[in-house]
């Protein structure tokens, strides 16, 4: 990778580099459809491979005209080659991964972790030396553009290295650096957060069909009463709390539907849960650190 990249020339940068993808998983499908839909990535350049589902890599190849290949020298061969490499392979296989993988990395190739828990300092004791390291936690929602990514960067990670790894996410949705320390809370927040925010529709979808609405009616309104909330946040610069409260009328409707969820403890019920999902983030960081110790 050149040394000087200019703001200008950053996305015709990146489109010449090669990427791997170290695993084929749904957030690597995610990053690589977003990258290509918004031109910033050249389908000819991206390698991607997973462990053995060989029908997964020719539905990509198929999709998204991506090389593939379940041959261990073929995948090898795009390690070598490639400027940057994704890490999207399940925890459970990264100790491995990287362990293989230190055998034969550059000191130049940039390295993107998308695995929850898996700290820079551990990813560089695997790969036994200093590398530059961008340990990243997007969603899901990359897929359409719409994706939230918090991301920090190992010493080792240049000014170019830094754009780089910026202007990928940020394709893709909104980035934001963080100490590598809140990652996990990143994990819990906005990395788990869609499925947060999926199983309140499908409690709301099943509420209108226990109440008589067809269930495409059901689903319909679910679908623009939780878009329409998200961008009156976004539009209007509000908190979520002060628009709470403008549509929560004294003795209404919305006012006995909030009181039941908190004799429920709907809020307590959320915190604890982004609070478990940011704990276990960094347990399964500390799994694959014990296992990268064996």
């Amino acid at each position: 990778m050149s040394s000087l990249i200019s703001s200008t020339d950053i996305q015709s940068s990146i489109r010449s580099l090669r990427l791997c993808f170290y695993g084929a998983g749904s957030m690597a499908e995610a990053i690589v459809r977003g990258l290509l839909a918004r031109g910033l990535a050249d389908s000819s350049l991206i390698g991607m491979f997973n462990r053995s589902n060989a029908q997964r890599l020719e539905e990509l190849e198929s999709r998204y005209n991506v090389s593939v290949s379940n041959v261990e020298e073929e995948q090898l061969d795009m390690l070598q080659d490639a400027d940057v490499i994704f890490l999207v392979m399940k925890p459970k296989d990264a100790a491995e991964a990287l362990r293989k993988l230190s055998a034969f990395i550059k000191p130049n190739q940039l390295v993107v972790s998308v695995i929850a828990g898996l700290s820079i300092r551990t990813i560089e004791q695997l790969l036994e030396q200093p590398q530059p390291i961008v340990r990243t936690m997007p969603n899901t929602s990359s897929t359409i553009g719409l994706g939230a990514t918090g991301i920090s960067f190992s010493q080792s990670v240049n000014d170019d290295q830094r754009q780089i790894a910026l202007a990928m996410f940020e394709a893709i949705g909104m980035a934001t650096i963080v100490e590598e320390s809140l990652l996990d809370v990143v994990t819990g927040v906005s990395g788990s957060g869609p499925a947060y925010i999926y199983y309140m529709m499908e409690a709301m979808v099943e509420a209108g069909k226990q109440l008589g609405l067809t269930p495409e009616a059901a689903r319909e309104m679910t679908i623009q009463t939780v878009l329409g909330a998200a961008h009156m946040v976004k539009a209007t610069g509000e908190t979520p709390a002060d628009l709470r409260r403008k549509v929560t009328s004294p003795n209404g409707t919305t006012q006995a539907a909030l009181e039941v969820m908190e004799s429920y403890r709907f809020s307590e019920g959320v915190i604890q849960a982004i609070k478990r999902a940011s704990e276990r983030a960094a347990e399964m960081g500390e799994e694959i650190e014990r296992s990268a110790m064996k």
